[in-house]
This record gives structure tokens, C-alpha cells and sequence, in this order.
């Protein structure tokens, strides 16, 4: 599935770089801690999160994920989205918790693999 049709199903907001929405996504991984993502988290997937520090962009560039949820409704820095820009990351947001969010992409995930 792209990224574009998670945003599309989900109502999730791009911050940056939409041109990453063309990316396929290969699953999800909710985590909050970095070195845990950098650890455990596979090519491809999405990242879902309530972080919103400059770090994320360096640790989703680093492990080529297709993009990052944040969670919650939270804003953004203008650094972190500059940055998220340069690194071509895709951020997108969702008022949702992050319970919710995976929630949803897993089904959507499965329901997609079973067309």
C-alpha cells in the first residue's frame, strides 16, 4: 500500500516532504524511544509516534522508513520540518493515539494484502 492511501483512509496530514507519499508501506512500528527504532524498526514501515524532536528525521532517514505518523495532534518545530525536508522524510500528523493509529494501518495493511 502507499503512503499516499494511508493518509487518504486515515485523514492524516502531511508537514513534509509529500513527495514521499509514493512510497510503499510495508507495515507499521510504534515506538517512542529512538535507539528502539533504530534496533527493531524495518525498511519500509511507517513510524508511529508522539516525538517531535530534530532526531526523528535523522533516525527515519538512517533506516529508510516510508514515513513517520505523529501522534496526538502534536505541532511540529519549523527546524524539525526544515530538517524533515533536506532529509526528503515524510511527516505526517493525526489527532489519534497512537493506539488507534496502528490500530487502523494494520487493518488496512491486511485488508490490502488480501485484494
Amino acid at each position: 500500500m502507499k503512503l499516499q492511501n494511508l493518509a487518504d483512509k486515515l485523514f492524516l496530514k502531511a508537514l513534509s516532504h509529500d513527495k514521499g507519499l509514493s512510497k510503499d508501506v510495508s507495515g507499521g512500528y510504534v515506538s517512542d524511544l529512538l535507539s528502539d527504532v533504530l534496533a527493531n524498526c524495518a525498511e519500509g514501515r511507517v513510524w508511529i509516534t508522539l516525538q517531535k524532536h530534530t532526531n526523528i528525521v535523522a533516525v527515519a532517514s538512517l533506516k529508510n522508513l516510508a514515513g513517520i505518523i505523529i501522534v496526538g495532534g502534536r505541532e511540529l518545530d519549523e527546524d524539525v520540518l526544515k530538517q524533515a525536508e533536506a532529509k526528503e522524510v515524510t511527516i505526517l500528523t493525526t489527532p489519534m493515539s497512537a493506539f488507534e493509529t496502528a490500530g487502523m494501518i494494520y487493518q488496512l495493511l491486511n485488508e490490502s494484502k488480501g485484494s
